[in-house]
């Protein structure tokens, strides 16, 4: 009998092994239900095929090749990474809508023996679910925005409050990317529906009564835009802020971009797009600094003339309220679990 997700957690909490998408690859590279695995049915040139099949000729031909189709993708899954599979698997599948790709091959699995089940409405159910978290209900968990200019070590302390048993969500983690023009991270973003879809499983998962604490961020992470419920409820929330020295900020910097500081060019290319913020002079100083791996000198003047003025106009322009203040003297690793500590003893009961 095909399960029916009334939240977001059911389809964790039902005791299904496996989550399988049968949807083709463009489809599941746009969004899909987290953890799920990918075998498609009909690939992206097949799903086409069929669909105009549909619309040209008739459904009926449109089921028999489909059908066809998916017999022979079946039996490639089933001989390549469904072949270990003990008798007592259980999986969940899950297509489009719930209908014909899912169905067929739920009937497939059936017949090997194995207790397999799938989800009313597909994947528009588990989107409709997402959309109504993101965009629809107010957040019902209170929230706490972790702030501090760029290099207050925001992301590792949330990391620390973590590990105290705080509530957190690291919204740059399930972005992929650092929140700054440097923040490009390996594997690139998601699509916008799978980060609304990351976020709003995060939240789900949470204790409702109990504060959790957040980053502070633009409404944008990179390329993907916060989901507005959660935009609004971080515009309104509490604020506690990282103060620290920019030569404290500058030494954590330079750690933390390690990656990036190792890519010479990647790091001049990147540089090389502040051009229409600043004057060319600043620009070749910046660049100067980099070949020659003063890499601290680097971020103090990034943040001097670039990230600490902007950080300044955009608290203006939110018209945000004063933040209860952290001071922090040291960002060093040895340094953070008591910053967190300390931020954790801020937090409400």
């Amino acid at each position: 009998m095909p399960v029916t997700l009334t939240r977001l957690t059911d389809v964790f909490e039902l005791g299904f092994d496996t989550i399988i998408d049968v949807r083709s690859p463009a489809e599941w590279a746009e969004d899909h239900i987290p953890g799920a695995i990918s075998l498609p049915v009909l690939d992206n040139d097949e799903r086409a095929r069929v669909g105009t099949i549909y619309k040209q000729d008739s459904p009926f031909t449109a089921r028999k090749v489909g059908a066809a189709l998916v017999a022979r993708n079946a039996a490639r899954h089933l001989e390549g990474p469904l072949a270990d599979k003990p008798g007592g698997w259980r999986p969940l599948v899950y297509c489009w809508r719930g209908g014909q790709r899912s169905g067929s091959f739920a009937t497939i699995l059936g017949q090997v023996g194995w207790r397999v089940d799938t989800v009313a409405g597909g994947y528009r159910s588990w989107r409709r679910l997402v959309a109504e978290a993101c965009y629809d209900r107010p957040l019902t968990q209170p929230l706490v925005v972790l702030d501090g200019n760029t290099g207050s070590a925001k992301t590792e302390v949330l990391a620390h409050l973590a590990a105290l048993g705080v509530q957190v969500i690291d919204l740059e983690a399930l972005a992929n990317h650092r929140g700054s023009l440097f923040g490009h991270r390996p594997g690139g973003q998601p699509a916008q529906k799978a980060f609304e879809g990351a976020v709003a499983l995060a939240l789900a998962r949470l204790d409702p009564a109990r504060p959790v604490v957040v980053e502070a961020e633009s409404s944008k992470v990179g390329n993907l835009y916060l989901p507005p419920t959660l935009w609004k409820a971080m515009v309104a929330a509490p604020r506690i802020e990282i103060a620290a020295p920019r030569a404290a900020r500058a030494a954590y910097l330079a750690r933390a971009y390690a990656d990036l500081v190792a890519d010479p060019a990647e790091l001049a290319r990147v540089i090389n797009l502040l051009r229409p913020l600043h004057a060319a002079s600043v620009i070749e100083h910046w660049l100067a600094l980099a070949a020659a791996g003063q890499v601290q000198d680097l971020a103090a003047d990034l943040m001097a003339r670039h990230y600490d003025p902007r950080y300044a106009k955009k608290r203006e322009a939110a018209g945000q309220g004063p933040a209860r203040r952290v001071v922090a003297d040291d960002l060093s690793p040895a340094a953070l679990p008591a910053l967190a500590r300390r931020i954790a003893d801020l937090l409400p009961a």
